[in-house]
């Protein structure tokens, strides 16, 4: 907790231009902004007015060099002390809990990181915790390989374990095809995981939580899986359940004992789940400590009136400063997104013209609209219709690379 009379110190790691939202929230509570990102992000549109200074670790996310960062903040130490260091990319949070551990700062170290970066790290986190998960297996023995492969019938995917999103997954039928994948990775191979694969429909859970509760929570579901979108090329559609339905109160309790289970305090939450067609039971798939991607957040806020990257700046002030944070005013409305890549330098969307309407992408080369209304009928007609208007008007598509998702 913060202790002298100076503005609180917030570090915000970001090698992806992404949390303009947290920014702004950030700078709102009277504290002191830095950004720690890449050169090739300098002429981004960053909230400059949100910033107080901006340091850069090297050209590119591929420069990061962790003793160099170190040595160079260390020296910002001497005279001002960071309180809090967030992340506000996915990629980023194992580096803001190697700052938190090395210059002592309250928040999640590395132990708990993993937990919700590292895919095998949720598996067995989860499997201790008696979570329904699909079956999987670690890829260091090949032992260990061969006998998953004589009891889990397949197909398997086999999984980076530490990218985002559906990126780098490869789906495989038969047990040549397996063990040819693990092959091609190489040395690489104990980054990855595999695991049986489940069809089912997808949701997310999008939380925030302070002190251990979950404060605020919302469940959604994936028109088109992200492994879909990912790897087949396609419009990527999600819009909120039924606030009364069976399946909405179930996800809510299922991710309420998952952030429980995995350690995270406070802070804002993107989790995972599949309804599995055989069996009708919800299984996790994945969970990050961090605002869902693919403007899910503008989404959010249309139907909620939780701004998920505000409200996260805010909790991290409360806890710093040890004083009151209180959530604003919900409402329970219904929102949808659809986004496509889109052939397009820059969309017209001024078509989509429709009252439900209260957000358009502004984003090179990406088409994109949040929808929101009284009734959760209402979204899924529109978002149904935009579909194949999207794919009329915008749609293109590009191979996902293990960098970054396709969106």
């Amino acid at each position: 907790m913060k202790n002298s009379n100076r503005p609180l110190s917030i570090l915000c790691v970001s090698c992806y231009f992404k949390g303009e939202d947290f920014l702004r929230g950030a700078k709102d509570t009277g504290a002191k902004v830095t950004l720690l990102t890449v050169k090739d992000l300098e002429h981004q549109p960053w909230p400059h007015e949100a910033i107080d200074e901006m340091i850069y670790c090297g050209q590119s996310p591929a420069d990061w060099n962790y003793e160099h960062v170190i040595k160079s903040l260390a020296y910002k130490f001497r005279e001002e002390p960071f309180d809090v260091i967030v992340a506000l990319d996915d990629f980023d949070v194992e580096k803001a809990a190697y700052l938190r551990e090395h210059f002592r700062i309250g928040g999640m170290g590395q132990t708990t990181v993993r937990h919700f970066r590292d895919k095998l790290g949720m598996r067995l986190k989860a499997q201790d915790a008696n979570i329904d998960i699909p079956k999987f297996t670690a890829l260091f023995s090949n032992e260990e390989i061969n006998q998953y492969l004589d009891e889990v019938e397949g197909p398997w995917l086999i999984k980076p374990r530490s990218e985002a999103s559906a990126s780098g997954i490869k789906k495989v039928n038969t047990r040549d095809e397996f063990w040819s994948h693990v092959h091609s990775l190489g040395d690489e191979r104990d980054e990855f995981l595999a695991e049986a694969f489940r069809p089912g429909d997808v949701y997310h859970v999008d939380s925030l939580s302070l002190n251990g509760e979950v404060i605020f929570t919302r469940a959604h579901r994936y028109m088109n899986t992200p492994m879909e979108v990912a790897h087949d090329g396609g419009v990527f559609r999600t819009h909120t359940l039924s606030h009364r339905a069976k399946e909405t109160k179930e996800l809510l309790q299922l991710n309420k004992e998952l952030l429980s289970t995995f350690g995270l305090k406070h802070g804002a939450s993107h989790s995972e789940f599949i309804k599995d067609y055989a069996t009708g039971k919800f299984i996790f798939l994945e969970t990050a400590s961090r605002v869902g991607g693919a403007n899910i957040a503008e989404m959010l806020e249309a139907s909620s009136n939780i701004n998920l990257w505000k409200e996260w700046a805010k909790i991290e002030y409360a806890v710093a400063t040890d004083t009151e944070y209180k959530l604003p005013k919900v409402k329970n409305e219904y929102s949808g997104i659809i986004v496509s890549l889109a052939k397009q330098e820059w969309p017209d969307l001024h078509s989509y013209n429709e009252n439900e309407v209260v957000w358009r992408m502004n984003k090179k080369h990406h088409a994109g609209v949040v929808v929101n209304h009284k009734k959760q009928d209402r979204v899924i007609e529109l978002l149904e219709q935009y579909a194949s208007r999207f794919y009329q008007d915008f749609f293109a598509t590009m191979p996902s690379t293990r960098d970054r998702p396709a969106i």
